[in-house]
């Protein structure tokens, strides 16, 4: 593989700079600030969730507390409706609410008074992922939303939150948790950087093109593993390890080459797969009742999965906000609306 080191070598030097930036790692500026649009949208407030009398707390204040369950999901004006979803779900199912802190990834515009007023006593921070250090490295793919910035920046999780953040937990925006959060967060993940769900009767040939498994070069990425599909939507991350290792380089590296060679076809997805699939810690498959928004194109309704739920995504084009409001609901979709806090739009 020493010719893909080559071939991105000319923009390393590059990258490297725009990931050590100042803008990386902390709240956007305020010129990179827009409200408009924002007005549409207005959030009941949640009511108060407290710690059941069992729950660990340490005296130290802050995102480096030990005790901390931290949760990374994005929020952008497209999924907003999901993402308070997904916390107002996390925060009702957990005994200990107060210890969990969210990390709240945006591109656009400045959603942290609505975040505050939806959920007043909510451990968090927002942090402003700028679209310019994705933007060159994004192919199209099936659908358009899968081509929006922000849906990478899951691969940059370990330079944007803090150092003493160990470990942290990726969600979606289209899913609910129904069940307590903690219990995903203590999975051993047995060396592995990641953990998640992982689906070895699927087809995993169609996640890549023709071209891909026709030339031994990308083939043979995949030599001396046994590969599966895994859902990103849900993952456990270790970030000692992934930034001891340098793993957002790699899957860097794959996206370049999708733009010359056309490799796979669906977003964000593909380069996850080329860099840890066969190296994931496997998690219980209730922790991802996936595809409940169909396919890409469709978004059918599907059933359950068989066996026990703890978490359900609406992956795929189907959301279910857009389906109740639309008065042609999927089935499964009353299961979200208990958590839904959307108000009205204005």
């Amino acid at each position: 593989m020493l010719w893909l080191i080559r071939f991105s070598g000319f923009c390393s030097a590059a990258m490297l700079l725009i990931l050590l930036s100042p803008s990386l790692q902390s709240f956007h500026p305020a010129e990179a600030i827009r409200s408009n649009h924002l007005d549409r949208f207005s959030f009941r407030q949640a009511s108060t969730f407290r710690n059941a009398h069992q729950c660990v707390s340490s005296n130290r204040t802050g995102v480096c507390d030990p005790s901390l369950v931290h949760v990374a999901i994005t929020l952008d004006l497209q999924y907003l409706r999901g993402s308070i979803a997904a916390v107002h779900s996390i925060l009702q199912h957990s005994q200990c609410p107060g210890n969990i802190f969210f990390h709240f990834l945006l591109t656009q515009t400045n959603l942290e008074s609505l975040v505050r007023s939806t959920f007043p006593e909510l451990k968090f921070k927002v942090y402003y992922f700028h679209p310019e250090i994705v933007k060159n490295l994004i192919s199209s793919s099936v659908r358009q939303a899968l081509e929006q910035p922000l849906n990478y920046a899951r691969n940059y999780l370990p330079d944007l939150l803090e150092s003493c953040v160990q470990r942290v937990i990726y969600l979606d925006s289209d899913l609910v948790v129904v069940d307590d959060i903690e219990k995903l967060w203590t999975t051993s993940l047995g060396g592995s950087t990641i953990g998640a769900p992982e689906y070895c009767h699927a087809n995993f040939t169609k996640y890549f093109t023709a071209a891909f498994w026709s030339d031994r070069r990308f083939s043979t990425a995949f030599a001396g593993r046994r590969p599966c599909y895994f859902n990103t939507g849900v993952m456990v991350i270790d970030l000692v390890k992934w930034r001891r290792v340098g793993y957002t380089r790699r899957i860097e590296r794959w996206m370049e080459i999708q733009k010359v060679r056309r490799i796979y076809e669906l977003g964000s997805l593909p380069p996850f797969l080329l860099v840890f699939a066969g190296h994931v810690a496997p998690i219980e498959h209730r922790w991802n009742q996936h595809g409940l928004g169909g396919d890409n194109v469709r978004g059918s309704c599907r059933d359950l999965h068989a066996g026990p739920v703890s978490l359900l995504h609406w992956s795929g084009s189907g959301k279910p906000w857009l389906r109740l409001d639309s008065k042609r609901p999927c089935p499964l979709d009353a299961l979200w609306a208990p958590y839904d806090l959307y108000g009205h739009t204005q």
